[in-house]
């Protein structure tokens, strides 16, 4: 008996004694009192995390490299092994703003960076993690691209690639780092080509089945045939936005659409069927002057969209998880907005930065119920929200942290059960916001003063906003200003 098993065993007999029969039903097991979190550890840098096979090993993208955690004891969760700077015996090492990693059975890919860093290697790392404390860096596949976010399946990495012009999906082979092919909403439509690059950028993407779900902020999410990634085909699309009405927008009302609702597509996934899409969209509220001089917000932090794409043709939205009311919805306050989550069974699991993290019942995906909600605005600010496991007569999920203020980056884990937190603590002064929800956005101008020179332009700000992909990470830089220094130290 190895030592997971032997903790495993002990866990189930120390809940036997809380274990009750029903006549005629399975067995019911007694809830230790409020729903709270089990364990914790620090990761500095903690981003996205994913959770292998048999659920007891977390694998966290820590922006300076990676981390490998065991909760095999969810109540002890242990660190196995921690890999940081990487690549760092390159000339341009190491390889860093990691914000992103995904697994293909033993296969580890992680990808960066998450927007670009001057000098520094873009690309897949390609890990071996068979046996997960000693995770063996086998290849490093170079980009001309940044990459926000990625998606490991079938011995194919899928790649966002907002190369400020096409922006489009790539598809390596993750053996010889080979391209198979790429797709573009421009391919689809052309005209998306006279749309700003940063309101259409390609944020994430979830594949099912050779079907790839591809979030494009406000051109919505795409269903993709990638089956034969050489030959791509558009099966449907759902919320795609109006290309002609985008294209217009100067650079002042690029940047207001890009931060507030409608579009923001950020986050996609589907249930085990593949017939039930989740859209999370990730939104704050801007502050605009009216002709009267007065000022307001409009916009506001988005939930988690639930959507029937049986018929990937006709998409059917079926109900939305509205998110968190926030104090101060804007992009320097308190953020609430959905971020990434996941279905497992008829549960999702769901994020909401320092709203905390919840558990829906979605078995009725038009009526979702919310079973367990915990939060601590103070300390925690979540990224995501992931299944884990069964452990003993319940679950096990895990949601990675990315700190806030002086509190430590961390992994959780949480019991998968129904459950009230105990004096739950609130979000900030007791406003509301819930007329800012998806508050369509006015015409008057925004209060941010225009730049230098007179002239409205794209802010320069280097706010770490990552839903913004490259309409703020990379202003300060400018993609195609990277891509020439790429080429340059290249050749």
């Amino acid at each position: 008996m190895d030592r997971r098993q032997f903790l495993r065993s002990i866990g189930v007999s120390a809940v036997a004694a809380t274990t009750v029969s029903v006549a005629g039903s399975r067995p019911i097991t007694a809830h230790p009192g409020p729903f709270e979190p089990l364990g914790r550890i620090d990761i500095d840098g903690a981003k996205e995390a994913v959770v292998s096979a048999d659920g007891q090993t977390v694998f966290v993208a820590a922006t300076s490299g990676y981390a490998v955690v065991d909760i095999a004891a969810p109540d002890h969760p242990e660190l196995l092994a921690e890999r940081r700077d990487p690549l760092s015996d390159r000339e341009d090492g190491p390889f860093r703003g990691i914000y992103d990693v995904k697994l293909d059975g033993d296969t580890l890919l992680v990808v960066g960076p998450a927007n670009p860093i001057p000098g520094a290697p873009a690309g897949v790392l390609v890990v071996d993690v068979s046996d997960p404390a000693t995770p063996e860096e086998i290849a490093f596949h170079e980009t001309e691209f940044p990459i926000h976010n990625c998606f490991a399946a079938d011995g194919r990495a899928y790649l966002t690639a907002n190369d400020g012009d096409r922006n489009p999906l790539v598809v390596l082979d993750t053996d010889t780092g080979d391209e198979l092919g790429r797709w573009s909403v421009v391919s689809a439509d052309d005209r998306w080509a006279d749309v700003p690059a940063s309101v259409r950028s390609v944020h994430d993407v979830w594949v099912r089945e050779g079907v790839a779900h591809v979030a494009l902020w406000d051109a919505g999410t795409w269903l993709v045939d990638l089956s034969d990634p050489a030959s791509p085909s558009v099966l449907g699309s759902v919320s795609p936005g109006d290309p002609e009405e985008l294209s217009g927008l100067g650079a002042r009302d690029r940047r207001r659409e890009g931060r507030t609702p409608p579009g923001n597509h950020h986050y996609v996934a589907t249930d085990d069927s593949g017939d039930l899409l989740g859209v999370g969209i990730e939104s704050w509220a801007v502050e605009v002057e009216r002709d009267d001089g007065t000022t307001d917000l409009v916009g506001g932090p988005s939930g988690v969209e639930l959507w029937d794409v049986s018929d990937p043709a006709t998409p059917e939205r079926l109900s939305t998880i509205e998110p968190p009311a926030s104090p101060d919805p804007t992009v320097g306050g308190v953020w609430t907005t959905a971020h990434n989550f996941d279905f497992r069974d008829d549960r999702l699991y769901t994020s909401w930065y320092r709203g905390g993290v919840k558990r829906h019942d979605v078995s009725d995906p038009t009526d979702p119920v919310e079973l367990a909600w915990w939060r601590d605005p103070e300390r925690a600010s979540f990224w995501t929200a992931r299944y884990a496991y069964p452990f003993a007569d319940e679950g096990v999920f895990v949601a990675s942290s990315w700190g806030v203020g002086d509190a430590s980056p961390a992994l959780y884990t949480f019991p998968d059960h129904a459950g009230d937190q105990r004096d739950p603590p609130t979000l900030g002064p007791e406003t509301t916001t819930e007329s800012l929800v998806n508050t369509p956005t006015p015409t008057p101008t925004e209060t941010t003063a225009p730049e230098a020179g007179g002239e409205s332009s794209e802010s320069t700000s280097t706010t770490d906003a990552p839903g913004f992909g490259l309409g703020v990470g990379a202003a300060a830089l400018g993609v195609a200003g990277w891509l020439a220094r790429r080429h340059r130290r290249r050749d």
